[in-house]
């Protein structure tokens, strides 16, 4: 079996996604190996803001535009736990740098390092991840649960959480309407 690597893409979930934790979202993979995968949900924002969040772990956000950014659902494992994807800037102590476009930071310090003003230019702060287990991602892409192609993380960065799934469609050249809900094989 051929096996593809899909750090640094989307996946769009097919309109058939009966799983609600996927339905309608926008994931980007951090990280594809034997041992499984690794992405965060970036299109489903929840009702928590970043200074309740910073709040909530003894930090003080005094940057007014910062306070009201939403956290997000990152997925359903370790939803308890925060994961930031950000433009590199340096590493901290707890980083998974995806390419020299994005980095997957768990550890506090770079939550400290933005309550300070001297964090990432740009981050997306989540609670929880997707993960699958080795060979899972690959059958439920054989399955054709989701599309797949090559991240740009200017759809992360630079779009609001309700654009990012159609601008990830639009790298593919699919207007995500004219998706159908059922796959066919040629």
């Amino acid at each position: 079996m051929d096996t593809v690597n899909l750090t640094h893409h989307f996946l769009i979930a097919m309109p058939s996604m009966a799983d609600p934790n996927f339905s309608g979202t926008l994931t980007y993979i951090c990280d594809h190996g034997a041992q499984g995968a690794l992405g965060l949900v970036v299109n489903r924002p929840i009702e928590l803001e970043l200074s309740t969040l910073f709040e909530q772990i003894g930090l003080d956000l005094p940057d007014e535009m910062l306070r009201h950014q939403a956290v997000y659902y990152g997925g359903p494992v370790q939803t308890e736990r925060g994961f930031v994807l950000h433009r590199p800037t340096h590493n901290y102590q707890s980083t998974l740098t995806v390419n020299n476009a994005v980095s997957l930071t768990t550890s506090k310090d770079v939550l400290e390092a933005v309550a300070q003003g001297e964090g990432p230019g740009q981050f997306l702060v989540s609670l929880g991840y997707a993960g699958w287990g080795p060979g899972q991602l690959e059958q439920e892409m054989a399955q054709n649960a989701w599309l797949s192609v090559a991240a740009e993380p200017g759809v992360i960065f630079d779009h609001t959480p309700e654009e990012r799934l159609g601008a990830a469609m639009k790298l593919l050249g699919i207007d995500f309407s004219h998706l159908s809900d059922t796959a066919g094989h040629a």
